[in-house]
């Protein structure tokens, strides 16, 4: 067996692993294989592209393939311990950004080797690299707007440019002509050309999206990454980067599409970046006035209770509340009260963001149900916590008007009893007032959410039989 197809062997395998790693990933249970599965294939993947790479290089090469992969495998291994699980977000966009500048580069180089192909082939190489260099392009500044919304570095409203839907048709239309024009005659102004127009695109396309929205967008990006990887692929003659991209790009895509119809929005308004609304001009309306509550009566409420609903959001990420949430969740099951959690399909900044939370604090995967298994129960059920979610639970969405217009939330409201933990009474990460704050049957718990579940679990400790000290551990890895 030669080197090349030993190669070609190993990508098989690691195709494979990486197609059982998807399948993993998509249940609880099984989704520590689904990651062994995945790490499993990038590093046969990683020995058998570098044994290729090595027997045709110079010694020099070597050693910077070596260098660059000893530098970003240090950097991602330091990233990924010290990043907290709410700036998790923000480094998936930033990972989707080296991405797609990856496929921007791999483009150019494709354009500017030599290479001996000629006729049809050709055309179709310079097709190649005009394609993949778009897409990572857009990828990359489109990931870059994304980094800066989610960690609040620029706001998160969308930007309204005047025809912005004109401008990103004009773009997209743009970008078919010039590909014609240099696949018939190839020219570095032309590949200039559309590498501006596709860094702009993306920047405009993920700007013009509100921060309700911007976990669709983390999905969609995830897709374009996977997109931009097959068309890197396509032009290394790659054929796992290619299948890898397109597992990437292909499940991204269905996720955003699952997210969409979750959300009432359009698939196709998503690619074209074309669902942020203008805020409304209701906002400074007066709603009433709002009642606060404390932990002790929290507490009354919780003991009296027949059925508990916790719906979390970002802010439970940010306290590092769902310890306590967990042991709350513990002692009040073990009193026979039936508690279940109730997630909404964007709750906090990413895809599956409060399910790996909930999970990491071992509570139980059958009382973790979505949005829709959990709805039509919120009628019945005798207390709701909130615990640092807004958006999700806002009944503005009703509103024709809203910036969350036509978005699916929890019906928090119809409970008995809605108790809201929140810092302060500042609007959610859309910008939009909750009128949920305002409603006869709700109560507004204020302060650090961990904190306040401290004290409410130190409130039941006489009826539930001992005291207790506040859960501070965290374990090992979680932060």
């Amino acid at each position: 067996m030669s080197a090349v197809t030993a190669a070609q062997a190993a990508y098989i395998v690691a195709a494979l692993l990486f197609v059982l790693s998807l399948a993993g990933l998509s249940k609880h249970e099984t989704s520590r294989n689904g990651v062994a599965f995945g790490i499993a294939g990038m590093t046969i993947a990683l020995v058998a592209t570098i044994g290729l790479a090595s027997r045709s290089i110079s010694a020099m090469g070597v050693a910077l393939l070596a260098i660059a992969l000893l530098v970003g495998g240090g950097l991602g291994i330091w990233r990924a311990r010290v990043v907290e699980m709410t700036g998790m977000p923000e480094l998936i966009a930033v990972m989707h950004s080296f991405v797609g500048l990856a496929a921007v580069l791999v483009g150019w180089n494709g354009y500017l080797e030599h290479n001996e192909m000629t006729g049809a082939l050709l055309r179709i190489h310079h097709g190649e690299v005009f394609i993949g260099v778009f897409i990572g392009a857009v990828t990359f500044t489109g990931s870059i707007v994304a980094y800066l919304k989610l960690s609040a570095r620029i706001k998160s409203a969308p930007l309204m440019l005047p025809g912005r839907n004109v401008l990103n048709l004009g773009a997209l239309v743009a970008f078919a002509v010039l590909t014609v024009f240099f696949v018939v005659r190839p020219n570095v102004w032309l590949l200039t050309a559309v590498t501006v127009l596709a860094l702009a695109l993306g920047w405009h396309l993920v700007a013009s999206i509100g921060g309700g929205d911007m976990p669709v967008v983390v999905s969609m990006l995830n897709s374009y990454s996977g997109w931009a990887a097959a068309a890197s692929g396509f032009l290394l003659n790659n054929n796992l980067l290619i299948v890898t991209g397109a597992l990437v790009g292909s499940s991204g895509a269905y996720l955003s599409y699952i997210m969409c119809q979750a959300m009432n929005r359009s698939f196709i308004s998503v690619i074209a970046g074309g669902f942020g609304v203008e805020a409304a001009t209701g906002g400074d309306e007066d709603l009433g006035e709002h009642r606060e509550t404390n932990a002790e009566e929290v507490a009354e409420l919780l003991r009296n209770a027949t059925s508990v609903v916790i719906t979390p959001g970002y802010g439970m990420a940010v306290a590092q509340a769902q310890y306590p949430i967990a042991e709350l969740t513990r002692i009040l099951r073990a009193h026979g009260v039936e508690v279940r959690f109730g997630i909404h399909p964007v709750a906090g900044r990413l895809p599956g963001h409060m399910n790996v939370l909930l999970a990491e604090a071992h509570v139980p995967y059958d009382i973790v149900l979505e949005m829709d298994e959990i709805n039509d129960d919120l009628a019945d059920t005798s207390v709701v916590l909130v615990i640092g979610a807004n958006d999700t639970v806002n009944p503005a969405a009703a509103d024709p008007g809203s910036p969350i217009a036509g978005m699916p939330v929890l019906r928090v409201w119809e409970a008995a009893n809605v108790v809201v933990f929140k810092r302060s009474m500042a609007t959610g990460y859309a910008g939009v007032q909750n009128p949920l704050f305002f409603r006869e049957n709700t109560q507004m718990l204020f302060g650090d959410a961990k904190q306040r579940v401290d004290d409410i679990l130190r409130a039941l400790a006489p009826s539930v039989g001992g005291q207790r000290e506040p859960v501070d551990a965290v374990p090992a890895g979680a932060r």
